[in-house]
């Protein structure tokens, strides 16, 4: 299959006062085309880090990072923001959506980012829309929204485009669990389609339902495999021997 990130020795520090904090320590990650990637681990250990080191949205104090073979953090501020608008989605805890723009515009949004033609645009916004089950909803606000139908926006934004990989912090984080239950159930009909998704999430279900299971604990990646090979608890992966359990470009990361 094919590679469509692969990230090498990535080490991001943050200085705060006297004190460093060491949020990645060397991490090595490959994802291949339309693996549904959860990413797991306890609070303060590096997930989003990890999550926003990878897309480009945070710079990186040294490694690597590679999407369909352009390394992102080589390029110019701008050229990394085109690159992340043409080939990533996004989908955030907070839904991030515009305030003061329809769910429509706010799916049309990225498409006019990428400069396809305003009549086009809202043809394929209405069609996503519709995909996730807000076809009538098009004209309201998010004020008008429930946190459900927000984040169905949210996912709508994010697979517009048609992006390489669309990343996801904690998608289900606000939710209640039937709602919740509902947001994944799109996540995984877009992965069916050939979606690449990589999921930061301390839900259980989200971790044990992908395809892959990634546990970041201290800045490093400590299990990286089938979520079925994994005892899932409260966000933790409890593993006997984790080196055993690591891909080749995380064990070759760590040591």
């Amino acid at each position: 299959m094919t590679t469509i990130l692969s990230a090498r020795a990535v080490t991001k520090t943050y200085r705060t006062g006297a004190q460093d904090v060491h949020a990645l320590r060397g991490v090595g990650l490959d994802i291949t085309r339309g693996e549904l990637v959860a990413v797991m681990g306890p609070s303060g250990n590096g997930k989003t880090t990890l999550l926003n080191c990878l897309s480009g949205l945070d710079d990186i104090d040294a490694g690597t990072v590679q999407i369909d073979g352009v390394d992102i953090h080589r390029l110019r501020d701008g050229e990394r923001t085109a690159h992340r608008a043409a080939r990533m989605g996004f989908i955030f805890q907070a839904y991030n959506l515009v305030p003061v723009l329809s769910a429509r515009e706010n799916v049309e949004l990225p498409l006019l980012v990428n400069g396809v033609r305003p009549r086009d645009a809202r043809r394929r916004a209405d069609a996503m829309l519709g995909r996730v089950g807000l076809g009538d909803r098009g004209r309201h606000r998010p004020t008008e929204l429930s946190g459900g139908e927000q984040q169905r926006v949210a996912i709508a934004r994010a697979l517009v485009t048609e992006p390489a990989i669309v990343w996801a912090d904690e998608p289900t984080g606000n939710l209640d669990s039937q709602t919740a239950a509902a947001v994944l159930d799109l996540l995984h009909e877009a992965h069916r389609a050939g979606q690449t998704l990589v999921l930061v999430t301390h839900d259980r279900s989200i971790g044990a339902s992908g395809t892959r299971l990634v546990q970041v604990r201290d800045g490093r990646v400590v299990y990286d495999g089938d979520p079925r090979g994994a005892d899932l608890v409260d966000g933790a992966v409890a593993v006997a021997s984790p080196a055993t359990h690591l891909s080749p470009a995380a064990a070759g990361a760590d040591r």
